[in-house]
């Protein structure tokens, strides 16, 4: 009965809400201080797709992704939290989280990235997984500091990483794994789009 109701309320939503699902960190002062250790505050701001080039830019960011966006998790207004990270007045870094759907539900991967655009962390914060623990290892995410978009370049969506992507997939992973590594390209790109290569403008 619970689950009818909660779908009768979901249906009478605007579609316009259904499907903006963003993604945003749980306790940002924690995990600024705990990521970028001498930081000295952030400031949030909120991006999407429509916003920042509408159609064109899906159109480019799918043609970058070599996938097609889906779902409640990838349209054009989903509203992408970003947030610049600060020592005094310098931005040193930012934080950028992505939905991905898993096999078992949806996960969350977010990116400490450098100034220059390469991972300084890679954080899971939701994720439903037989594989959870490992994925949200320590070891696991190692793996991922110092890559940038250049290394993911040649990563095609749903097939084996190939070098220069040397990354290890936990034994139970399966699907998530490979959704993980797409929802990692995915957020480089967006924030290449919304970020890095409007600097170089």
């Amino acid at each position: 009965m619970k689950k009818l109701i909660l779908f009768l309320l979901l249906a009478a939503l605007p579609a316009a809400a259904r499907a903006a699902v963003g993604c945003d960190l749980n306790d940002p002062d924690r995990d600024v201080a705990r990521l970028f250790p001498g930081s000295t505050g952030y400031k949030t701001r909120y991006l999407s797709i429509k916003g920042e080039g509408g159609q064109p830019l899906l159109e480019r960011v799918e043609k970058r992704l070599g996938d097609r966006f889906k779902g409640l998790y990838e349209t054009m207004d989903v509203p992408y939290t970003l947030y610049d990270i600060y020592r005094g007045k310098e931005i040193i870094g930012r934080i950028h989280g992505v939905n991905q759907k898993g096999e078992y539900g949806g996960i969350q991967v977010f990116l400490a990235l450098e100034n220059t655009g390469a991972i300084k962390a890679f954080y899971i914060q939701k994720l439903t997984s037989r594989a959870a623990k490992d994925l949200r290892s320590q070891k696991f995410g190692a793996q991922f500091e110092g890559l940038a978009l250049k290394d993911f370049e040649g990563y095609q969506p749903g097939k084996p990483a190939s070098p220069p992507l040397r990354l290890e997939a936990p034994a139970k992973a399966g699907k998530d794994f490979q959704a993980v590594l797409r929802a990692v390209k995915k957020n480089l790109i967006l924030m290449d789009e919304f970020v890095f290569s409007k600097k170089e403008k």
